[in-house]
């Protein structure tokens, strides 16, 4: 079992104690929104995103209610629910009624969470389609003396442990990402992890750790305005949106991972409902603002339909479930 396992299986207890409680309140009213008589939609919908706000999965999920509401002819309003590397909003979220109303936005950790104790069940949402794919970089603030990830990895060397590397938390995408670079580079870093990779990217920006691991989404903007420098992108081939940016592995360190965002529902939907729900989110992810924003962030437009999701979700499930059984 990987470092990064172990340690988010002791933080899920206490997370999942708290959002037990959360849920509790979340579950005194599950009368649901709508009118009777009336075809779907006929009220606000609420699009829950589990991270902080001003990441990528937050961008995502409001680029997508804006297209959407076009769609719908509804307002579709997002909340943030952040905490738990996610797993608080995705708890909220399985217990809400499954009448449409309820939808959310999330990212890869829906396929990891479960299988490092924290009560996250793929079974428990309807997915309604996925709409990008996200690769990992890690990057330095602007004004880092590591230039190079060979310099990063050689101050770790010189002093394993201080090196300190802002995640998204315990139990997150970019954690497990942070702990595979160190391990294929033989180094230790010191993890900092945060509620999202928001507030890690203004972390590293403001010079409070020497690197963060994020996604292209996020770190690339930053590259671009002079505020972070991107040292590499976990990708098999070059990105697109940093051209000049190596891979990990061009620097003879073999890490490929990267994260996704799909639109998902509590289970059970009514028929009619996961119909419009389904080709509303196909309309919003192939509409031109929202192809615009994921590629000029670096991310990759990737539509799958509800079918194709479900069983994406499934076998990330699975692959998840193997690494977490490896020594």
């Amino acid at each position: 079992m990987s470092g990064w396992i172990r340690r988010s299986r002791l933080v899920a207890v206490a997370v999942t104690a708290v959002a037990a409680g959360a849920a509790l309140v979340g579950c005194a009213d599950r009368s649901g929104g709508g009118n009777a008589g009336e075809a779907f939609p006929s009220d606000t919908i609420t699009f829950f995103t589990p991270t902080s706000a001003g990441g990528a999965t937050d961008l995502t999920a409001r680029t997508l209610a804006a297209e959407m509401e076009s769609a719908l002819g509804v307002s579709v309003v997002v909340e943030n629910r952040p905490g738990g590397a996610g797993s608080v909003g995705m708890q909220h979220v399985a217990g809400l009624e499954p009448d449409g109303y309820n939808i959310a936005v999330f990212p890869v950790e829906v396929a990891m969470l479960g299988h490092q104790g924290y009560e996250v069940d793929p079974a428990d949402y309807d997915f309604l389609g996925q709409a990008n794919s996200q690769p990992g970089t890690v990057a330095v603030p602007a004004d880092s003396p590591h230039q190079t990830l060979a310099d990063l990895v050689a101050a770790a060397q010189a002093a394993p442990g201080t090196v300190t590397v802002a995640n998204a938390g315990p139990g997150s995408i970019w954690e497990a990402g942070a702990e595979q670079l160190g391990e294929a580079a033989g180094v230790q870093f010191q993890g900092v992890p945060f509620e999202g990779a928001a507030p890690g990217i203004t972390a590293a920006v403001g010079g409070q750790v020497d690197a963060v691991v994020a996604g292209i989404g996020e770190t690339s903007p930053a590259h671009t305005d002079g505020r972070l420098r991107v040292l590499a992108t976990f990708t098999e081939e070059r990105a697109p949106a940093l051209p000049d940016v190596p891979t990990a592995a061009e620097q003879g360190i073999d890490v490929v991972t990267g994260s996704w965002a799909v639109v998902a529902a509590p289970a059970g939907l009514p028929q009619d409902a996961a119909a419009a729900l389904e080709a509303a989110v196909r309309t919003a992810a192939e509409s031109q603002p929202f192809v615009d924003l994921i590629t000029s962030g670096g991310n990759i437009p990737l539509y799958r339909s509800a079918a194709e999701t479900t069983e994406f979700v499934r076998a990330e499930s699975e692959r998840f479930a193997a690494l977490s059984e490896a020594p």
